[in-house]
């Protein structure tokens, strides 16, 4: 292996299972992230446990329980990577680091932050997310990921305070005239499946409020810049939003949201998509919501982000590689296909769901 650092911008999922698979392979990882980890915003995700255990080499009695098949919350999964790479003397995380841009020549690829400092690295990995600056370098002519036209609510409540009458075993997926909501039972914060110690977790897709998120700037034009969080919604919202629920989903669904909406625990995001023409520009390259950005009802970001990680991984440590930008075109050849078809798979469900609410 000829390449041995790599500076990745951000640490959230897939930043941190980028992270896992380059360590893996011999690779000195410096992670940027932004956030000290408070704040952080995450519903449920898909991720069976064989992929969890796979990417941090974890046994499975250190991994987060889960009820139905596969779906954990954000805050477990991102729980299990943080211990992994943590635990590897091949990764340094350096949390509260903005970083401003990304450049490269001939000899190395570097990233500046707000401290101005310089980070330098035989490759930039951008994993920030669906507002990436790394993107910005790689694809200038595109760098924005666009609105779909709708958000999701997403909101958990615990068993102990709903008390349904019945425990769902499954995912719902339930449908009205206007909307769309995905459930899913959930273990307890402190990962138990005790009964009366579980979780209710639920996303409810909406096309009607498009207008508050223009109003507390959630949107500017077609670009989402952040998510909706619950002291910026107002209560005639919280009040519409309890209606609906009341009217439109059975137990235990709307007894969750009526907890979370009682409590102010929702979050609403807009949701954004962006189809990749490229991944790689020279030795910088994108992974996860920084490379592809499909709406969560494709069910399979994590599962995208993992593959792109282990594809890069792949890429890098190929002995027939002689340069960092050759391994990260052989990456990019790999991966982009995949990447433009997970997005479009999900556009036709955005197009008919926001149905003109654009």
């Amino acid at each position: 292996m000829h390449h041995r650092t790599a500076v990745i911008v951000g640490a959230s999922l897939s930043g941190l299972m980028t992270a896992l698979t380059l360590a893996r392979i011999g690779i000195h990882v410096t992670l940027l992230e932004r956030s000290d980890d408070t704040g952080r915003t995450g519903a449920a995700l898909h991720a069976p446990g064989d992929l969890l255990q796979r990417i941090t080499g974890l046994d499975t009695s250190r991994l987060p329980r889960t009820l139905s098949p596969g779906i954990q919350t954000w805050f477990a999964v991102h729980a299990a990577l943080r211990a992994a790479a943590d635990a590897d003397p091949r990764i340094e995380l350096r949390q509260n680091t903005t970083v401003c841009r990304v450049a490269q020549d001939e000899q190395s690829a570097w990233a500046v932050t707000a401290d101005n400092r310089t980070h330098h690295a035989d490759v930039i990995i951008g994993a920030d997310g669906h507002r990436s600056v790394v993107r910005r370098h790689v694809i200038p002519n595109k760098p924005d990921a666009t609105f779909s036209g709708y958000l999701i609510w997403i909101g958990i409540a615990d068993e102990s305070a709903i008390r349904p009458a019945h425990w769902p075993r499954n995912v719902a997926f339930l449908t009205s005239r206007d909307d769309t909501l995905l459930g899913y039972p959930l273990p307890g914060a402190d990962g138990s499946t005790a009964a009366g110690a579980r979780r209710i977790g639920w996303a409810w897709y909406d096309a009607s409020n498009n207008d508050l998120l223009r109003a507390t700037g959630c949107l500017d034009g077609t670009v989402v810049r952040h998510s909706l969080l619950a002291p910026s919604i107002p209560d005639a919202t919280y009040a519409e939003l309890a209606r609906r629920a009341h009217a439109q989903f059975p137990s235990p669904w709307s007894d969750a949201i009526l907890d979370s909406i009682d409590r102010h625990a929702v979050i609403g995001t807009p949701i954004a998509e962006y189809v990749p023409d490229r991944l790689v520009n020279g030795r910088i390259a994108l992974v996860g919501d920084a490379a592809h950005v499909p709406t969560p009802m494709t069910g399979s970001g994590f599962s995208e982000s993992l593959h792109d990680a282990e594809a890069l991984a792949t890429a890098l440590a190929t002995t027939a590689h002689t340069n960092p930008s050759a391994a990260l075109a052989a990456y990019e050849k790999d991966r982009l296909v995949s990447a433009r078809t997970l997005v479009q798979s999900g556009q036709g469900f955005s197009r008919a769901f926001a149905r003109g609410a654009l």
